[in-house]
């Protein structure tokens, strides 16, 4: 077989394991009803249905001639105590944050996906995300842990495994931390169930993902609800 039907095919076939479809004639995009879509020319669109759902789906789109065309999609999972507005959460919950961040860097445990743009952290075993509230480092890779950061109030990253085998920065609460609100926010590789608060995928997905995310189109993520107050096409 020729090796230009033998790629059709293979992405044929990727598009339909990631849930990626046409939009059907008349349907307007997830993004183009959006009140904001954070400025660029990249979007992911995490959605539940409802606050108390810890499932879902996540799609990324591209604009591209004045329209927004989705790249691909996934099933996706969230908090185990579902989503709730970015601005009233609180610490310690397992609630995801609704909202529309930006997306700092991407991280892992392993080596970047080919075709990765973004910026990418490589875990080591000192590295650390600082989620005490005392610490100046509150809501912050560190390496080392620093002395006013505990241990018991942060995350170990290399003892995630498979979760963040492959991740990206979330930035709620990210560039000016508020203290109790929330830190180690990440779109990541699923793990055994929902999440602690983070936005999670299968792997195959996150790595999709790294490659299609192209930081000189601003890439965002918009997190919420097919309606109520959290809806996406609120954000």
């Amino acid at each position: 077989m020729r090796s230009g039907v033998v790629a059709a095919l293979v992405s044929a076939s990727l598009l339909s394991l990631l849930g990626a479809a046409p939009h059907t004639a008349g349907e307007v995009p997830l993004p183009a009803r959006m009140a904001d879509t954070g400025g660029g020319a990249q979007l992911i669109t995490a959605e539940a249905v409802t606050t108390a759902a810890t499932s879902g789906t996540v799609a990324w789109w591209d604009r591209r001639g004045g329209q927004w065309l989705k790249a691909g999609s996934a099933a996706a999972r969230f908090g185990a105590r579902g989503l709730v507005e970015g601005g009233s959460r609180k610490q310690g919950t397992s609630t995801t944050p609704t909202g529309l961040y930006d997306l700092p860097y991407a991280f892992g445990i392993a080596a970047a996906p080919p075709g990765t743009r973004s910026p990418y952290r490589r875990v080591h075993q000192d590295s650390w995300w600082c989620q005490d509230n005392g610490s100046r480092s509150y809501n912050r890779w560190t390496e080392p842990l620093p002395a006013d950061c505990r241990a018991s109030e942060s995350e170990h990253l290399i003892s995630y495994d498979p979760q963040y085998s492959h991740a990206l920065v979330v930035g709620f609460n990210y560039h000016a931390p508020v203290h109790d609100r929330g830190a180690g926010i990440f779109l990541h590789v699923n793990g055994r169930a929902a999440t602690d608060g983070c936005v999670s995928v299968p792997g195959e997905a996150m790595r999709a993902i790294l490659a299609w995310a192209d930081p000189g189109r601003a890439p965002h993520i918009a997190i919420g609800t097919t309606g109520g107050t959290t809806a996406l096409t609120r954000y």
